[in-house]
Formats: C-alpha cells, sequence, structure tokens
C-alpha cells in the first residue's frame, strides 16, 4: 500500500518535502573547503541608513510629568510635587512675593502674571504657590499645572544662574555648643517637618536671653497658624532638647514690618470708624427718633 502511494507523483514531492523540512540546518560563518592560503572570511557589514550631515540621526524621548498636590496648614497656599528635584542638591530655598524680585525666574515671573498669585517658594523637590484670599483654587489650579509641567518639560532650571547653598544652618567655626545644638535640631528634625507643609524656615541668631531667632517662609510665612507652629511645634521641641533656649521670636524683613505696620494701622482706623458707626446709629444712637 505504502509503495503503492508513492508510486503518484504529487504524493513523492509532498513527502520529499517534508523530509527536507524536517532536517535542521545550520548555517555557519566557515569555509567548507579551506587551503593554507585562502583568505580569511570577513563578516558582511550591515548596510547604515543614510544621514543628512546637518541633521544626525539622534532619538529623543521626552518624559511625561506627573505633578501631584498637597494641601498645607494654609488654606490660600498649595504645593505642587513634579516628582523631580527643582533646585540642585543643597540649595537653599527660594521665595518671591512679587513678580519685580522674580528677575531670574522665568517660571515665577510667568506665575505671578495668573491673577490671583501673591508668592510663589520653591523647596527641594516642590513649589508652593500662594493665592490671594479672594482667589478661587479651582480656577486657578489648572493655570498653575500648565505653566509648571511646559517649563519642566524643557528640562530648564527653575532658576537662572548661581543658587546659594543653605548655609543658615550650616555649622561655623565660632559657634557655641548651644548653637551648634540648635542648628543641628533645625537642619534634621524641625526643617524637613516644614517643608512637609509647603514652607521652610530661616535660622537668624541665638540671644543672650535664650530666644531664637528664626524666619517662616513658604506657605508658613502668611499662614493663620504660624504662631501656633512656632509656639506650640518648634519653640516646644528646642525648649525640650536644650535647656538654654527660652523661647522662640519669629523675625520679619524690612519689607514685611512695614507692611504689618500699614496692615495694623489700617486695622485700627477701621475699628476706629466701625466705633463711631456704632454710636451714630442703631437705636441708642444720636440718629435714632426721639
Amino acid at each position: 500500500m505504502a509503495s503503492r502511494s508513492l508510486s503518484n507523483p504529487l504524493l513523492r514531492h509532498l513527502s520529499r518535502r517534508t523530509t527536507i523540512s524536517s532536517i535542521s540546518i545550520r548555517h555557519t560563518p566557515k569555509r567548507l573547503f579551506t587551503t593554507p592560503s585562502s583568505p580569511p572570511i570577513t563578516p558582511l557589514k550591515r548596510p547604515s541608513l543614510p544621514r543628512h550631515p546637518s541633521k544626525p540621526l539622534i532619538t529623543t524621548f521626552r518624559r511625561t510629568l506627573f505633578i501631584q498636590t498637597e494641601p498645607t496648614p494654609n488654606p490660600d497656599a498649595l504645593k505642587f510635587i513634579p516628582g523631580l528635584p527643582v533646585l540642585p542638591p543643597n540649595a537653599s530655598s527660594v521665595e518671591y512675593t512679587s513678580g519685580r524680585q522674580a528677575t531670574n525666574s522665568l517660571l515665577a515671573r510667568s506665575l505671578f502674571q495668573l491673577d490671583g498669585v501673591t508668592s510663589v517658594f520653591y523647596g527641594p523637590d516642590f513649589i508652593t504657590v500662594t493665592k490671594a484670599p479672594d482667589s478661587l483654587w479651582h480656577l486657578l489650579k489648572p493655570e498653575v499645572f500648565a505653566l509648571i509641567t511646559e517649563y519642566l518639560n524643557n528640562g530648564q532650571p527653575v532658576v537662572q544662574g548661581e543658587v546659594l547653598e543653605n548655609e543658615d544652618t550650616k555649622a561655623r567655626e565660632g559657634d557655641s555648643e548651644v548653637v551648634s545644638m540648635i542648628k543641628e535640631l533645625l537642619d534634621t528634625r524641625i526643617r524637613p517637618a516644614i517643608q512637609e507643609d509647603g514652607g521652610d524656615i530661616e535660622y537668624r541668631g541665638f540671644t543672650d536671653s535664650g530666644q531664637v531667632l528664626l524666619k517662616l517662609r513658604g506657605a508658613c510665612r502668611t499662614c493663620d497658624s504660624s504662631t501656633v507652629t512656632l509656639k506650640n511645634g518648634i519653640e516646644s521641641m528646642l525648649m525640650h532638647y536644650i535647656e538654654e533656649v527660652k523661647g522662640v521670636t519669629q523675625v520679619l524683613d524690612q519689607e514685611e514690618e512695614i507692611a504689618q505696620r500699614e496692615f495694623e494701622r489700617f486695622e485700627a482706623n477701621l475699628a476706629k470708624l466701625k466705633g463711631n458707626d456704632a454710636k451714630t446709629s442703631g437705636p441708642h444712637g444720636i440718629d435714632a427718633a426721639p
């Protein structure tokens, strides 16, 4: 039966194809017949793609940023976390309270052009944006998102030029033991906690009366609970570990002192006007009907 089946030309053809296809043939780059005078075989090179002399063939990939936001104790400040370093390592935080100050930061100038932005703060790996009390986050946040994403995708630094290092808590030759302990505690325990809230602290000195002079920055600077942060948080920790510390005092810059005095004067005048209105109106005022 097998001999009759193979007598068919078509069956013989199929059988021959099956037999050949089942054999594993491996090609090796060796010469089958070589002689001592045969030159060595060089492998063929893969042809390269033609390239324009002025346009090299370069494949680039752009990373897509995934920016997260975190609330801060200050309802008018929002912390934006891009997932990559914002400032160089060991750099001091940078804060702008107006567009005129942001001469070395294109991103900060762009953010100040948005209606309602009052402060821009750069931390090690986050950006804190503070708005005016009458602005709404659900209208402002998408625009801040767009500006930060577009700028960081270009790969440019947020601060042009040299960025100062964080030297306020750096150990110095003339520091006493108490000052060294204060700086170490601020740098290792207190500063990371303040940065978690979108702000930072700056050491300004230690007085003979035992007062630690600090300046709050970022979201903590304009927060209503800044006094609570200083007294219940920083002051309690410093006094617990260092007995020479008797308290913590907040330090303001000259511009901030002027603004605070003007605000206190405005509140005093407003209270005086309200007091005069209360005397000249109402059921017992001079304008009341006899």
